[in-house]
């Protein structure tokens, strides 16, 4: 009997061994996966306000039924201002409007037969514009166009004669590309064509009988924006 409890005790053991052989012990605990953060794309959407400034050059024309036409002489100038705004974006589309106001320094003149060789003289202080903006965005980068209305002053005065002013409204059309560079601020360049209404010239201030005095502008100008977050709206 002992010689058979001895047997069976060896044989426990032996196949003990052979089954934690078998099993395969836990290595030690692996690293944690990186975690790699999900950086949100730029959001157009919100208000913002800022300033622009830039060149103008265009064109304007004198016509008056006794003297004729002028033709188109040139003008010229810079303007500098401010700008507020709203854009609204939906997936890459953003869309927006926005409005301007700027000061402005246009000036041309002529010396043709038709101003008597004593000068014809445009000028324009002021401009602003409130226009609508469609884009497509590129996380930061928004390429645009933008139309709508147009407003500024037209002055008129041949040779030493005092200027006549008056508002004139029109309309104007663009392109753009704007660049957020910080989370709050957009840079800008834009190119803007204005047409504005005929201006009316009296003998007072042109020295013919009812002249219509004609001003569009190209503008060139850039500007800088600061965009309000979510807390601000």
């Amino acid at each position: 009997m002992k010689r058979i409890l001895l047997a069976g005790a060896f044989a426990l053991a032996a196949g003990g061994q052979v089954l934690a052989a078998d099993v395969q012990m836990p290595g030690p605990p692996g690293l944690p996966p990186v975690y790699v953060p999900v950086v949100p794309g730029y959001s157009w959407t919100g208000f913002y306000a800022g300033v622009n400034g830039g060149g103008v050059f265009g064109q304007s024309n004198w016509t008056d039924p006794i003297f004729g036409a002028t033709g188109n002489f040139s003008v010229n100038g810079g303007l500098f201002g401010g700008t507020v705004g709203f854009n609204y974006q939906t997936g890459p589309w953003v869309f927006g409007v926005e409005g301007d106001w700027d000061w402005a320094h246009l000036s041309g003149s002529t010396f043709n037969a038709s101003c008597a060789f004593v000068g014809c003289t445009t000028e324009s202080d002021w401009l602003a514009t409130v226009r609508g903006r469609a884009g497509w965005a590129w996380d930061r980068v928004l390429l645009y166009g933008t139309a709508g209305g147009a407003f500024a002053n037209v002055r008129a005065a041949a040779g030493t004669f005092p200027f006549m002013s008056s508002t004139q409204a029109g309309w104007t059309a663009g392109v753009g590309v704007e660049y957020a560079f910080a989370p709050y601020w957009t840079a800008r360049a834009e190119y803007l064509f204005v047409d504005l209404a005929n201006a009316s010239c009296g003998f007072t201030n042109c020295g013919g009988t009812n002249t219509t005095v004609s001003l569009n502008e190209n503008i060139i100008r850039a500007g800088v924006n600061f965009k309000f977050g979510d807390e601000w709206w």
